[in-house]
C-alpha cells in the first residue's frame, strides 16, 4: 500500500485544475491553427511543434526531456494516425497505385537511405552504421502533411492514391530498420548481426505483420456486421479496439504492428460496415488529437539552444534528401509503372517529412547507442526548415509540372449533413467549372415539392435568392430537402448539371439500398440506369 500512496501523492487534485486547463488551451490553439494552416499553406504540424516549444522550455517553462515517455506515446499516436489513415482510405481509389506505393516504400525507401547515408558520412564524423541510421530516419515521408496543404487542389486520382499508400506502407519499414541499425550500432564489434541477416529479419517481419494485419481485419469485419444492431455510440469503440488488437498481436508475435495496423484498417474501412459515418468520424477525431498531441510533445522535448549547431548539416542532408535521395528513389521505384516525368517530378517534391523522423531519432538514444543525441536536434531543424521550404509552393509546383487535374472536381458537389431531428437534410451543392447548370434561372431547376434553394454564396458573399436568380460557376446553394425528397433532388440536381435546363426525368430512378452499402466510388451520387440495375453511373 505504501507504493499506491505514494504513486497517488505524486499528483493531486489541486494539481488537477492546472493540467487539464492547459491541456484544453492547447486543444483550442490546435483547433484555431488548423485555420491559419489553411491560409498560410503550411501543415498544421509545424504549428504544433511551434507551440509544444512555446511551452517548454523556451516559453512557459514547462518540464519534458524523457525520451522514453516520448517513444511510447509517439508509437501510440502512430498507431492512432494510421488506424485513422486506413479506416478513411478508400480502396477503390488507391488500388491502382498500390504497387507502385509498395515498391517506393521499399525499394524506394533503400535507395533513399543509401543516398542519404553517403551524404552523411562524408559531411558528418561518424562511421557507416551511424550514417545508414541516419538515412533510415530521414527516409519516412508524410503524406499527411501533403494533404494539409493540398486539400483545394484537384490531383489525378493516380498521385493521390500513390501519397495515401505510401503514408500508411512507407512507415513499418522504416521503424524495423532504424531499431535494428540502432541496436546494430550499440553492440560491440564482436556482437555486430550481419547486414543480410537484418535485412531478411526485416522482410519476414514486415510480410508477417502483413498477414496479421489482413486476418485481424477480416475478422474484426465480420464480427463487428454481427454486431451492427448495438449502438452506433459504441460501435466506433469496438472498430478502433480491432484497430489497436492487430498492433498488439503483430508486435507480440515480433512483426511489423504498423503494417498491421494500417492493412487491418483498410480492410475494416473497405468492408461496409454499418454506423460508417460514426466510426469513420471518430477514427479521423483520435488521428487529430493523436497528431497535435504528437507534435506538441516533440517541441516540448526539444531545447532552442541546441537547434543552431545542427543548422548548416540539417541544410546539407536536407538538400541532398530533397534534390537527389528523394527523386531517385520516386524515379527507380515509378519508372516500371509508366509514370511521366510530371508525376515523379511532383512525387519527388511532396515528399514532406514530419512526425515519424522526429519519434524515430528518440530510438538510438534509448536503445543506448553512445555520443547520438545530437541525432534528434538534427532531425527537428531539418523537418522543420524543409517544410517551411517545400510545403507552401506544393500548389504551385503541382500548377508548374501540370499536373492538376480539372475533371478530378466533379462537376456537381454535393454533400449532405443530416438534421434527423427536423426530418430534413441540407445539401451543399457546389457549381463546378464545366456544369450546365450555370446560366440556369432557380425555377428551371424544377426541385421535387420539399426540396428548396435557400441560400446562395458567391464571390463570398451570402444572399436569399428568388425564383429568377441565375446560377453563376464557382456559386454555392444551400438546399434543404426533406428527407423523403433528398433522393429525388440529388437526381434532378445531377440531371441537370450534365444536361442542362431541359433534362427530364426519364431513364433515371433512385434505388433503395440498405444503410450499410456503399457506392464503387463516393465521387458519384446513388442512381442506376433503369436499362441495367447493377450498372453505376
Amino acid at each position: 500500500m505504501g507504493g499506491v500512496d505514494e504513486a497517488a501523492s505524486a499528483f493531486t487534485v489541486e494539481q488537477l485544475a492546472p493540467v487539464l486547463a492547459v491541456g484544453a488551451l492547447v486543444l483550442v490553439v490546435a483547433v484555431g491553427a488548423v485555420r491559419l494552416s489553411v491560409r498560410s499553406g503550411l501543415p498544421s504540424l509545424l504549428l504544433y511543434l511551434f507551440l509544444g516549444v512555446a511551452l517548454g522550455d523556451a516559453g512557459l517553462g514547462i518540464p519534458f526531456e524523457s525520451m522514453g515517455l516520448s517513444r511510447v506515446l509517439g508509437y501510440v499516436a502512430l498507431i492512432l494516425i494510421l488506424a485513422e489513415g486506413g479506416l478513411t482510405t478508400s480502396w477503390h481509389e488507391i488500388r491502382g497505385s498500390v504497387a507502385p506505393a509498395a515498391v517506393l516504400s521499399t525499394l524506394g525507401v533503400t535507395a533513399s537511405v543509401l543516398v542519404v547515408a553517403v551524404a552523411a558520412k562524408l559531411v558528418l564524423p561518424v562511421d557507416w552504421t551511424i550514417a545508414l541510421l541516419i538515412g533510415a530516419i530521414l527516409s519516412s515521408t508524410d503524406a499527411a502533411a501533403v494533404f494539409s496543404v493540398l486539400r483545394r487542389v484537384p490531383l489525378p486520382p493516380r498521385l493521390t492514391g500513390m501519397l495515401e499508400a505510401e503514408s500508411g506502407f512507407n512507415d513499418a519499414p522504416v521503424v524495423l530498420l532504424t531499431v535494428a541499425l540502432s541496436q546494430q550500432a550499440a553492440r560491440t564489434d564482436a556482437s555486430a548481426v550481419p547486414l543480410w541477416v537484418l535485412i531478411l529479419t526485416i522482410v519476414a517481419e514486415l510480410i508477417g505483420g502483413s498477414l496479421i494485419g489482413l486476418a485481424v481485419g477480416y475478422l474484426g469485419s465480420q464480427f463487428m456486421r454481427r454486431m451492427a444492431s448495438a449502438s452506433a455510440g459504441l460501435f466506433p469503440l469496438g472498430v478502433m479496439g480491432w484497430v489497436v488488437l492487430a498492433y498488439g498481436a503483430a508486435a507480440m508475435l515480433h512483426t511489423s504492428g504498423f503494417i498491421a495496423v494500417y492493412l487491418a484498417a483498410l480492410v475494416l474501412g473497405n468492408t461496409h460496415l454499418p454506423h460508417r459515418a460514426s466510426y469513420r468520424g471518430f477514427a479521423a477525431a483520435t488521428g487529430w488529437l493523436a497528431q497535435i498531441g504528437l507534435f506538441v510533445m516533440l517541441g516540448l522535448l526539444v531545447s532552442p539552444d541546441d537547434l543552431l549547431p545542427q543548422l548548416w548539416p540539417a541544410l546539407v542532408l536536407g538538400t541532398v534528401l530533397l534534390l537527389i535521395a528523394r527523386p531517385v528513389s520516386v524515379w527507380i521505384s515509378t519508372v516500371w509503372f509508366g509514370m511521366s516525368w510530371r508525376e515523379q517530378g511532383f512525387l519527388s517534391w511532396a515528399g514532406l517529412r514530419g512526425a515519424v523522423p522526429i519519434v524515430l531519432a528518440t530510438v538510438p538514444v534509448l536503445v543506448g547507442v553512445p555520443n547520438i543525441t545530437w541525432l534528434f536536434n538534427l532531425v527537428f531543424v531539418l523537418v522543420v526548415v524543409f517544410t517551411l521550404v517545400q510545403a507552401p509552393v506544393l500548389p504551385r509546383v503541382a500548377a508548374a509540372l501540370r499536373v492538376i487535374d480539372p475533371e478530378r472536381a466533379v462537376n456537381l458537389e454535393v454533400e449532405a449533413t443530416p438534421l434527423e431531428e427536423l426530418g430534413a437534410d441540407l445539401l451543399d451543392v457546389r457549381v463546378g467549372p464545366t456544369s450546365r447548370l450555370h446560366g440556369i434561372e432557380l425555377f428551371e431547376l424544377r426541385l421535387p415539392p420539399g426540396a428548396e434553394v435557400t441560400m446562395v454564396v458567391r464571390d463570398g458573399r451570402a444572399f436569399v435568392p428568388d425564383p429568377h436568380t441565375v446560377l453563376n460557376r464557382g456559386d454555392h446553394l444551400l438546399v434543404v430537402a426533406t428527407i423523403g425528397t433528398r433522393t429525388q433532388a440529388e437526381l434532378r440536381l445531377h440531371a441537370v448539371d450534365e444536361r442542362g435546363r431541359l433534362a427530364g426525368w426519364s431513364g433515371l430512378v433512385p434505388v433503395e439500398r440498405d444503410q450499410s452499402e456503399q457506392p464503387p466510388s463516393t465521387s458519384r451520387m446513388w442512381w442506376r440506369l433503369r436499362s441495367g440495375p447493377n450498372r453505376w453511373i
